[in-house]
């Protein structure tokens, strides 16, 4: 193993690549591409336009995710399952064997509650690791609703929708981002003197979009989100909550 190098490549809108993005895919040799379960081909899809925007020429590698195993504890389930991408990043490799850079495109920014530092970690012999920072599903979440991450001097949390719905609003944010929120866990909170802006999709064609206040636009989000994961398959979406100014 030698130089492993991340591309954040934003959240699903070519243009979001950086101009140091693009550069690293056209210097890369190989590219791992995952391909995940069935309904989800857009994805790898997406993946490969990316590469193709970028006039990249590197030999490209698909090579399929494991699942997760749903019968063990959060922590163990999560543990196994890095472990078992590293295995297969590694038998790709080795199977490609090319010389030079390996690049992976990583949705947002590979900084973000994003696992593919810690899978790197685990690879053996490790890796020099190089970072490409892409636009965050924050940064398009703020854009498309246009307005500001933060209050004037106020602190924002991003947290998860699991911490959420367990640990209930975290003090003393006046904002809080919420990541990898399958459950919508802001129905966990009491909706007085709350705001949501939501987004699904950010970036991409079919981009969607709801704001307001909780009480209202909670309900509108659970059955959007419900009715486009549905007829999707998948969905990736992230949303802000900010409490009124006093």
């Amino acid at each position: 193993m030698g130089d492993l190098w991340l591309i954040g490549i934003g959240t699903g809108n070519p243009d979001h690549v950086t101009l140091e993005g693009r550069r690293a895919l056209r210097d890369a040799a190989l590219v791992l591409v995952p391909r995940k379960t069935k309904g989800k081909d857009d994805l790898a899809e997406l993946r490969h336009a990316i590469l193709a925007g970028a006039g990249a020429t590197a030999e490209v590698v698909e090579f399929d995710m494991p699942v997760r195993d749903e019968s063990l504890p959060y922590a163990a389930r999560v543990h196994r399952w890095h472990d078992e991408i590293a295995r297969r990043w590694s038998a790709a490799i080795a199977r490609a064997g090319v010389s030079g850079p390996v690049a992976l495109l990583v949705w947002g920014d590979p900084g973000l509650y994003d696992s593919t530092l810690r899978i790197a970690d685990r690879l053996s012999p490790a890796p020099r690791v190089r970072v490409v920072p892409g636009i965050t599903a924050l940064q398009a979440l703020t854009a498309a609703h246009a307005i500001p991450f933060n209050t004037v001097n106020g602190a924002v949390t991003v947290t998860t929708g699991r911490s959420l719905r367990d640990h209930g609003w975290p003090e003393p944010a006046e904002s809080v981002a919420v990541m990898l929120d399958g459950a919508c866990s802001f129905r966990a909170l009491s909706p007085v003197g709350l705001t949501i802006w939501w987004g699904a999709f950010l970036g991409m064609d079919n981009q969607m979009l709801e704001a307001g206040s909780l009480a209202e636009a909670g309900p509108r989000i659970v059955e959007t989100r419900a009715a486009a994961r549905a007829r999707h398959g998948w969905i990736m979406d992230t949303y802000l909550l900010r409490r009124a100014q006093e």
